[in-house]
């Protein structure tokens, strides 16, 4: 039990003040989907690292600026959880000079940073392209590395040896404490939030004492002389590789809208011809669907006799505008040929390229559109292109193609994070942020979003169209039958809209381990195109100033 005297109430003071003030600046700013991380200030190792970094990582514009805040922020977080172990370490145990304590941390600080980074950087990642699988790429590495990191601060030879049950315990803890705290500090009313973030930094300053006791009073270390943690850190290097395939294995990953369309021909009363845009990393072989009113969208565009030219997963790279002129000049020619209107079908990438087409292009052929997992709030984050020395995000992008270069000799080479698609995700952020999920006049629409789709965003409004929620993966359809029945009903005129009870939470329980959205108007490279932000204004489809 922890007894309320001096110290005590000092490293529970110690640990609520900084969430607090996160907390207070935050709402004073009405930045509404940031409000999730305050609780993680003050976090157990190596969670608070992962909160500085992802602020970091951000809201930096240039190699200077980031080195000067990297090296602040090592340097107060090693004196400041100095402080915290020297408060919550346990009476009667014998306590090395402060001295010592803080040379220690201040070290320590440096090497949990260069640990926690890549993860950061990736979190940043999944906030440019909405992907949840992408977000838990960045979190589980944090999750697994979590018990052997928290005892660092204490221990001589850190590096070796298994975590006790205790610490492992406590560890599993501060993670669900964390993630129910950063739920609660975006549900509750607004100014609610602080006091929410100061119950957190106190739950906090109770696991740095229970933490400092598992570590320092734990029963005889198992595998003394094996230097664990380097090992566990190699390990969690290997997640962002496994993750990809473990979702492909999922039951309904394989399943794709494509194969719902394209498997038998439509229904009579359906009226309209339909163009299927695949999502990103898709193939098509220029194979002919059994409904000749059906066609598949060609990342490489029409042949001499206007059919889909077969394309390749590397075709679906290119930008975003390139596929809404592709796509312009093919719903034309399919018009033309079968007299009739047109229904856009896409999934992920294709969905984003249908939306952009609406809002750029002329369509006055297209009256319906339907999107499967699309992108919810792509966009928010940024780095400039490669070269680029200055700009929001220069040093995320540097580690981002440096990661990706790394993971390329696993994987053979690819694209990386400046690929034109990526690129078009970051250039035209303001637009998919606050309009992808919003009505179109004279076109019906309507949103497939699986359950994962539920934490990739920040919670809040993110759609002002009908959506129909179903258990399932990014791209992956779980029931094919229903989604089947239920888009051969949108097509022939009926609305169709279901939520399920899970996706709220599931966005509530994500808020905290998004990175922080950049604010629209930070970035110069976004005034051309300035539109009402969702992370301040907490709504979408907002006009433009």
């Amino acid at each position: 039990m922890l007894t309320l005297d001096r110290r005590s109430v000092g490293l529970l003071v110690m640990a609520a003040l900084p969430p607090t003030i996160e907390a207070i600046v935050l709402v004073s700013m009405n930045f509404v989907a940031a409000e999730g991380l305050a609780p993680q200030n003050t976090s157990v190792w190596p969670y608070d690292t992962y909160h500085d970094l992802r602020w970091l990582f951000v809201y930096h514009d240039s190699w200077p600026a980031f080195l000067f805040w990297l090296c602040l922020v090592v340097l107060s977080r090693g004196v400041y959880t100095t402080g915290l172990v020297v408060l919550a370490w346990p009476v009667g145990v014998r306590r090395p000079p402060v001295r010592w304590l803080l040379r220690r941390n201040v070290g320590l600080a440096m090497v949990i940073t260069v640990l926690v980074a890549p993860w950061a950087v990736v979190s940043v990642a999944a906030s440019v392209v909405a992907l949840s699988w992408v977000l838990l790429a960045s979190l589980l590495p944090m999750f697994l590395l979590a018990p052997f990191l928290q005892r660092t601060a204490v221990v001589g030879p850190w590096w070796r040896g298994l975590p006790s049950t205790a610490l492992v315990g406590w560890s599993l803890l501060n993670f669900v404490v964390l993630t129910v705290a950063g739920a609660l500090a975006w549900s509750v009313p607004r100014w609610w939030t602080v006091p929410v973030a100061t119950a957190a930094g106190v739950a906090n300053g109770l696991l740095w004492n229970r933490t400092v006791r598992a570590a320092l009073l734990a029963p005889r270390v198992r595998w003394a002389r094996v230097p664990v943690t380097p090992l566990v850190a190699l390990l969690a290097l290997a997640v962002p590789l496994l993750i990809p395939w473990l979702v492909e294995v999922v039951p309904g990953g394989q399943q794709r809208i494509e194969s719902v369309v394209l498997g038998r021909p439509l229904p009579p009363e359906v009226p309209q011809a339909v163009i299927i845009l695949a999502g990103y990393a898709s193939d098509y072989g220029g194979e002919q669907p059994s409904d000749p009113r059906v066609e598949m969208f060609s990342y490489r565009g029409l042949g001499p006799d206007g059919k889909p030219l077969p394309y390749g997963a590397q075709d679906t790279t290119i930008s975003v505008t390139e596929s809404v002129g592709l796509l312009e000049e093919q719903v034309d020619r399919l018009h033309r040929r079968t007299g009739r209107r047109i229904a856009l079908i896409g999934e992920s990438e294709g969905a984003l390229v249908a939306r952009t087409y609406l809002a750029r292009r002329p369509h006055p052929v297209v009256d319906t559109l339907v999107m499967f997992s699309p992108l919810i709030n792509a966009g928010r984050a940024y780095y400039p292109p490669a070269g680029e020395r200055h700009g929001y995000g220069v040093v995320t992008g540097f580690q981002l193609r440096a990661i990706f270069g790394l993971v390329s000799l696993a994987t053979g080479p690819g694209d990386g994070p400046d690929q034109p698609f990526i690129r078009s995700l970051l250039d035209d952020a303001p637009f998919y942020r606050n309009h992808l999920m919003c009505p179109v006049p004279g076109v019906r629409i309507v949103a497939f979003l699986p359950t994962t789709t539920a934490a990739e965003a920040p919670p809040g409004e993110y759609t002002r169209i009908p959506v129909f929620q179903l258990p399932g993966v990014h791209g992956g359809l779980l029931n094919r039958s229903l989604v089947q029945d239920r888009l051969v009903n949108f097509l022939v005129g009926e609305p169709i809209h279901r939520t399920r009870r899970e996706y709220p939470l599931v966005q509530q329980l994500g808020a905290g381990w998004q990175a922080p959205p950049l604010a629209i108007s930070a970035n110069p490279a976004w005034w051309g195109n300035r539109e009402p932000d969702p992370a301040f204004t907490g709504k979408v489809c907002l006009p433009g100033r």
